[in-house]
């Protein structure tokens, strides 16, 4: 792949890289192994993955694909597969194809092998008033309009929501898909007592909330656990993503701890920081959503084999990328003064990054954004590592 320009600037004492093509993180704490690109469909955006890594060692990615633009009628949930660390991806699989938009899709392999991959479903393209940013072409519109024409009342019904489904096949078939009261972009995840959690915005009582649904039977089905509580002053924010808070993640400590991590986007951008929220109980109760030091998002939490805690996010300021943060005492504190430039970006239409630990300890993270000026969006990776561990 043709490289673009470097352009370089700093910015709180690091050097960052404008562009698509970052080989600089936190000096002394990582470093960048190599960029790739994961999948790309010509002339098609693609975006919002989750990445997971089965017991035999396949990376699977799951994301939102063949779409004319970042809201349109089209979007299928797809995934591609690496069976040699993330050098080499398939061509992808479609898992949904709705006659809505499916979007930001998760993905988790359980303790019985089943593959379980989440996602939502969205009317927006019917809408023109939510259209106008993108600057579409009116024969586009025009045949979107068609398809719309042809969406009845109880296609909606049926389609609209927000949804999980298992394979337990290696994904070569998929079983029903089964409504969940809320969704998240990443999915959900399974605790070490084999249950599954999922942390997301939900309506549960027809309230929008942050809320926490679990899973006894593999997947099969999901209850509500529990309302996350949000900071009082956040209720009364006129932004709803302050008084809501969405698109959240969640992982376990080695103790059982939950931490749980959250996007905020207020009016005032410069104070886009991720909220976090703590459970000791196994999720039945949480802390109070409170503001971290991490300006990004959404995250992504993995737990690293030494029991450090990694975050990723997107960052949609100048300059444009994605990054990681990292905590050694389970979320207490994050060290933002050595904040990892994954690798830089064109535009802000970037993001949703998710990671794994491969077998020799580094790390493999994936996300989307423009991988060269006039191209549409694609799903591109950063393998790093670690100096410390």
């Amino acid at each position: 792949m043709k490289l673009s320009p470097w352009l370089f600037s700093t910015f709180a004492g690091l050097t960052f890289l404008h562009g698509p093509h970052v080989i600089h993180a936190a000096e002394g704490v990582a470093a960048i192994l190599s960029n790739d690109t994961v999948c790309q469909e010509a002339g098609r955006y693609i975006g919002w993955p989750t990445i997971t890594k089965t017991k035999d060692g396949e990376l699977l990615v799951v994301f939102s694909g063949d779409r004319d633009a970042h809201i349109c009628p089209w979007g299928t949930t797809q995934m591609v597969r690496s069976r040699d660390n993330g050098k080499t991806w398939s061509q992808p699989e479609t898992i949904n194809n709705s006659p809505l938009d499916d979007r930001d899709a998760g993905i988790i392999q359980t303790k019985s092998g089943a593959l379980v991959v989440s996602w939502f479903t969205s009317t927006a393209f019917m809408y023109p008033e939510k259209l106008k940013w993108q600057n579409l072409p009116p024969e586009l519109l025009a045949s979107w309009q068609r398809h719309i024409a042809k969406i009845s009342p109880e296609t909606i019904v049926a389609h609209l929501g927000n949804w999980t489904r298992r394979s337990v096949d290696d994904g070569k078939s998929w079983e029903r898909p089964v409504k969940t009261i809320g969704s998240a972009p990443h999915g959900p995840i399974q605790l070490q007592d084999g249950r599954l959690l999922y942390v997301g915005l939900s309506t549960h009582e027809k309230v929008l909330k942050l809320g926490v649904e679990e899973s006894r039977d593999d997947g099969r089905s999901w209850q509500y656990l529990a309302d996350i509580p949000v900071a009082e002053e956040d209720q009364k924010d006129p932004d709803w993503r302050l008084r809501m808070q969405d698109e959240p993640h969640v992982v376990e400590m080695k103790d059982g701890k939950l931490v749980a991590m959250i996007r905020t986007e207020p009016k005032d951008h410069a104070q886009t920081y991720m909220r976090q929220t703590e459970s000791t109980d196994g999720g039945k109760t949480w802390t109070v959503t409170h503001k971290t030091p991490i300006y990004g998002y959404p995250p992504h939490l993995l737990r690293l084999r030494n029991d450090w805690l990694l975050v990723v996010y997107g960052v949609r300021r100048e300059p444009f990328g994605e990054h990681a943060c990292l905590s050694k005492d389970g979320g207490k504190t994050w060290d933002v003064e050595n904040e990892i430039t994954l690798r830089g970006a064109l535009n802000g239409d970037l993001g949703y990054p998710s990671s794994v630990q491969l077998d020799d300890g580094s790390i493999l993270t994936v996300y989307y954004q423009i991988g060269q000026a006039g191209e549409k969006t694609s799903l591109l990776s950063t393998h790093w590592k670690l100096k410390e561990e």
